[in-house]
């Protein structure tokens, strides 16, 4: 896992290197609130996921950004199963393509998920979506998110976010 997060530093790094010579357009940071909805197996033991992230996307080519995310979500266990709560730190890294210039967009990133309760492990995660960035900096985006480790846990998710 720790090539992994190198790996994605070291692309990340080569990418804001490079678009001093691509881009004009500047960086922008943005803070959303992450909802979702489990589905597959993992429906059957989670109910809701929520949270909260931070984002950072830099200009890399016209109408095209990498992007840099960390946050945290929760899992909340379904009340027949005792109810609860499990929570998790996603950071990932990826790809955000504005079709047209503006407005929508399509987004795929990688990373990693670090589970927050004591023994807990870190899945692999990756999240390609679609949103729509509305002129006065919101955001709203749907994705498919998946988190592999001996098995998938998969959540249809979206994010509402505000860019400054």
């Amino acid at each position: 896992m720790k090539k992994l997060l190198f790996i994605l530093a070291i692309v990340a790094g080569t990418a804001f290197t490079a678009s001093a010579q691509t881009s004009s357009e500047k960086g922008r940071f943005s803070i959303g609130f992450d909802g979702g909805f489990p589905i597959g197996d993992y429906g059957d033991i989670y109910s809701v996921a929520l949270g909260g992230n931070l984002k950072y996307e830099h200009p890399v080519a016209p109408s095209t950004f990498v992007t840099i995310s960390g946050g945290y979500t929760s899992l909340k266990v379904k009340d027949e199963l005792g109810g609860g709560s499990d929570g998790f730190i996603p950071v990932k890294a990826g790809l955000k393509y504005y079709f047209g210039g503006q407005g929508f967009y399509g987004e795929g990133q990688l990373g990693a998920v670090f589970g927050t309760a004591s023994g807990s492990t870190t899945s692999f995660a990756y999240s390609p979506g679609i949103g729509y960035t509305i002129e006065g900096g919101f955001d709203i985006g749907v994705r498919y998110e998946g988190w592999s480790n001996n098995g998938t846990l998969s959540q249809i998710g979206f994010r509402v976010g505000y860019n400054f």
